[in-house]
């Protein structure tokens, strides 16, 4: 594991003009091809550039290293995913279950369109997933499906509250990224629409109770 004091994540600059601002997406355009095609173990700031076609000292300019690069890279895919997902469990026009079952059908579609940089980010995880701002992501993620689960399941014991939030937690972690690994594309659909049947129902369950 990385010493979560000597990983450095945050960048060393921000880019102010709109030319630094194209050279960061060229950096980061560069580096998913990179971890794309040689993976996490052979991914080098040196190699990045290369791709990208400039200097390791521009690289440099804007992360201090390839832990950096690599956790922009997965933080620029959490964020996404994040703001389609808030968008829909926080529709205010569908009812919760209806945005509980798009969610899940949306995040899964998603999860397979990405499998090979997905699953390349995977590979690299271990290189900052201990360090405070991955941690942070993390939270973020929990805190969004705990307000969810808040709206959709008032007064619930906290018990049960923790148990819904820890399933929803598990199924965008984990379970969604195995189907993907197991599903052909076109079979991916079947399988999210099944799980959205779970879990729903569950949740269907868990409301009633509280009724």
């Amino acid at each position: 594991m990385p010493d979560e004091k000597n990983t450095v994540l945050s960048k060393r600059r921000r880019p102010k003009q709109a030319r630094s601002t194209q050279l960061v997406e060229d950096i980061l355009t560069a580096a998913a091809h990179v971890l794309r095609e040689q993976g996490a173990h052979r991914f080098t700031t040196a190699r990045v550039a290369e791709r990208a076609g400039v200097s390791i000292g521009s690289v440099y300019q804007y992360f201090p290293n390839k832990h950096a690069l690599l956790f922009r890279l997965q933080s620029d895919e959490w964020m996404q995913t994040s703001t389609v997902l808030r968008s829909i469990l926080q529709d205010p026009t569908q009812p919760p279950l209806d945005r509980l079952r798009t969610a899940i059908q949306t995040f899964v579609r998603s999860e397979k369109a990405e499998t090979d940089l997905r699953k390349a980010l995977c590979q690299a995880a271990p290189l900052y997933e201990d360090t405070a701002e991955a941690r942070q992501l993390l939270a973020d993620g929990h805190a969004m499906v705990g307000s969810f689960v808040e709206e959709m399941l008032p007064n619930t014991p906290s018990e049960k509250h923790r148990l819904a939030v820890g399933i929803l937690a598990i199924f965008f972690e984990k379970i969604a990224e195995s189907i993907c690994d197991r599903a052909d594309t076109e079979d991916v659909n079947l399988y999210s629409e099944a799980m959205a049947d779970m879990i729903c129902g569950y949740f269907s369950k868990l409301h009633s109770e509280i009724s």
